[in-house]
């Protein structure tokens, strides 16, 4: 059974950073394309960025140059740095094994003025 879950999330002022963990198992986590999602309310789930098993990484034009993602391979782990935070930022957070319907639970990210 794969379980897919996330910490991290939280909230921060306008400028400031965060860092959210996935973790997932029940899968050979090494071999799959990891992806982070995030949707605000009121609008649809927006693609943030993924990760190929290679480490390639691919970033939505909101984010680029301010979010990164990462993955450690041997803790099953998969990251996203958040930099420079803006209230637009503000949602709730998913950590999906990308192309499979396995997603975290969702953390709420709340970015103050």
């Amino acid at each position: 059974q794969v379980q897919v879950v996330q910490s991290g999330g939280g909230l921060v002022q306008a400028g400031g950073s965060l860092r959210h963990s996935c973790v997932a198992s029940g899968l050979s986590f090494s071999l799959y394309r990891m992806a982070w999602y995030r949707q605000s309310t009121g609008k649809e789930r927006e693609f943030l960025a993924d990760i190929s098993a290679g480490g390639d990484s691919t970033y939505a034009d909101s984010v680029k140059g301010r979010f990164f993602i990462s993955r450690d391979n041997t803790k099953n782990t998969l990251y996203l740095q958040m930099n420079s935070l803006q209230p637009e930022d503000t949602a709730v957070y998913y950590c999906r094994v990308a192309d499979y319907p396995y997603w975290g639970q969702g953390i709420q990210v709340t970015v103050s003025s």
